[in-house]
């Protein structure tokens, strides 16, 4: 059985000129996570800040809280369903995502090679502008007397406005428009290098197009796939911008309740366990993820 080339080692020169550009990943991607694990197991200062006293009670803060008459602890039912509504949304954004985002992504693939950067273009075109005024933008769309709401009154569809904003609907959609790009262009990078021969001969021998697309289409870009789903979940999860505007702070996700620990309540330990909660949420989503989607790959690799 042939055996793997062992990859060339690294010479003294080159190991020297790597060290800087390892010294700056390292500090500035390890730094900040050891800066704020230490933060974490710290007690909060009487005025802020921390005192360095060491203390687990930030970790058991998470989930839990202390009853002011009886001093027992029970469950922090407002983090427990924070943590929920940032999941949910976090995932129903990725999926609605990857509902708007494939049709566009294969509409592009499938156009003449000289019109595709036109219509990329017109995908990343709202990444030129600022991020509060897309927002500002989807607000003016839901609120009460906005757009909808005054096209389906002057229509006759509904009687009196419907209440869209400072609703988990508004959330969804706010972070479904901001983050839909994400999903696109890595699928489209995807699909551009799929033969789209192979497609054709399904339909040669006779295959209806939903069994095309599942067994031809989709398992070739799976990786597109996974990358957009990666990009859109991740930012969602932690989305703090869409959820003080759209939501209006009555739909407070996990980014949200992050910052109101360093600022407001300048509980900063705390603060920091949430960070690193939500570190390892992400971590733990992109591992099953990632290996889920590996492993369908196995049987036909």
């Amino acid at each position: 059985m042939a055996t793997r080339p062992k990859p060339p080692a690294v010479d003294g020169a080159r190991a020297a000129l790597l060290t800087p550009a390892l010294l700056i990943v390292t500090l500035g991607a390890l730094a900040p996570v050891l800066v704020i694990a230490l933060y974490s197991i710290l007690t909060p200062g009487d005025y802020g800040g921390v005192s360095w006293t060491v203390s687990f009670q930030n970790w058991l803060n998470v989930i839990a809280e202390r009853d002011f008459l009886t001093d027992e602890m029970t469950l922090a039912a407002a983090h427990l369903e924070i943590f929920w509504r940032s999941v949910k949304l976090a995932f129903l954004t990725t999926l609605l995502t990857f509902i708007f985002g494939f049709p566009a992504a294969y509409f592009i693939a499938t156009r003449p090679p000289h019109r595709r950067d036109l219509w990329l273009m017109l995908i990343m075109l709202p990444f030129w502008t600022n991020l509060l005024i897309r927002i500002f933008a989807v607000m003016q769309l839901i609120r009460n007397d906005g757009i909808i709401n005054n096209l389906l009154l002057s229509i006759g569809a509904i009687e009196a406005p419907i209440q869209m904003l400072y609703t988990e609907f508004a959330v969804l959609v706010g972070m479904t428009y901001l983050y839909l790009p994400l999903m696109v262009l890595p699928i489209y990078a995807s699909m551009e290098r799929f033969d789209f021969s192979l497609a054709e001969a399904g339909y040669d021998l006779y295959a209806p197009r939903l069994r095309v697309l599942q067994q031809v289409i989709l398992p070739a870009i799976k990786p597109g796939i996974i990358a957009g789903s990666i990009l859109v979940f991740i930012p969602s999860l932690g989305d703090y911008v869409v959820a003080r505007v759209l939501g209006g702070g009555k739909q407070l996700m996990l980014g949200n309740l992050i910052g109101m620990q360093f600022g407001e309540l300048r509980n900063w330990p705390l603060g920091a366990a949430l960070s690193l909660t939500l570190l390892a949420i992400v971590a733990v989503a992109m591992v099953i993820y990632v290996r889920t989607a590996g492993a369908e790959e196995e049987p036909h690799g």
